[in-house]
């Protein structure tokens, strides 16, 4: 079940985006300052445990360096694959940390984290299985089937099967 609580202001949307590390694009600021879903998965920017929030943002690449480490994954872009393990996963991290950082919008779904950036499509994100399940965040919940979602967040996108 589903609450909507007051949207977030401005205030707690800079002090978020400074104690996380990122700002959240401008079509996700406003769905996040109309209102704030709490509940069935929705990250709670508000009253969630820090740590917790913390470990969302972090999922994505963490999916990413357990694919590195025990499924052969090695992005097409990241050059040779290093022989030792500890030497791919620090290889891969360093890649990792150059890519569009993803903002859980709900459950496994993401938005690119950005200011001046909208429109991109909500990505489902599980380790490098990676679809587009919503043309965009006002799509979201209730997609439009005719909408056609071309992703655009680099390396993330590539990943789309």
């Amino acid at each position: 079940m589903v609450t909507m609580a007051a949207g977030i202001s401005d205030e707690e949307l800079a002090r978020i985006e400074g104690e996380f590390g990122f700002e959240f694009a401008d079509d996700h600021r406003a769905f996040l300052s109309s209102g704030l879903p709490v509940g069935d998965s929705w990250p709670d920017w508000r009253c969630a445990p820090r740590r917790s929030l913390h470990q969302r943002l972090r999922l994505p690449v963490d999916g990413i360096l357990f694919a590195v480490e025990w499924r052969d994954f090695w992005g097409s872009d990241w050059g040779v694959r290093p022989a030792r393990m500890k030497d791919a996963l620090r290889s891969a991290n360093y890649h990792l940390a150059r890519v569009p950082q993803l903002v859980p919008l709900h459950a496994n779904h993401y938005l690119p984290a950005g200011r001046g950036m909208s429109g991109h499509p909500v990505l489902s994100i599980y380790q490098t299985d990676v679809s587009c399940c919503a043309a965009d965040i006002f799509d979201y919940g209730n997609p439009d089937p005719a909408r056609k979602s071309a992703s655009t967040v680099p390396f993330w996108s590539d990943l789309i099967g």
